[in-house]
């Protein structure tokens, strides 16, 4: 029952975000939205309760599953992005770097608040 409970939490924040796309028109996605609407709840918060973490730890096991729809996707409109590759090449490139540099940071952040008690 409590990994119910997590997913009502996910299905919530989508909802959440849905509706902020909607009313205010942005360009962005509503998953997006709804994660970030959920990251700030969590940190207020300040603890991931046991009922979302049930809910995350099978959908964390099936990541690639999740994301495969989209990448397969972008196979239908290749034609499209045929003279975009550097753009793409630079945003995948930039993108990983961001992403590593930034779970580095958060990682160090999180080892030295563990230190410190």
């Amino acid at each position: 029952m409590p990994a119910l409970t997590g997913f009502l939490w996910l299905i919530g924040y989508y909802l959440i975000g849905e509706g902020v796309i909607h009313l205010s028109g942005l360009p962005v996605s509503a998953g997006v939205v709804g994660m970030l609407a959920l990251t700030a709840t969590l940190i207020v918060l300040g603890r991931v309760p046991a009922s979302l973490g049930a809910a995350a730890q099978p959908l964390i096991a099936m990541l690639a599953m999740l994301i495969m729809p989209g990448v397969v996707g972008v196979f239908f409109i290749l034609d499209e992005l045929a003279g975009q590759w550097w753009i793409i090449l630079g945003a995948l490139i930039l993108g990983t770097l961001a992403s590593v540099a930034t779970t580095l940071w958060l990682l160090k952040r999180l080892m030295e608040n563990r230190h410190a008690r």
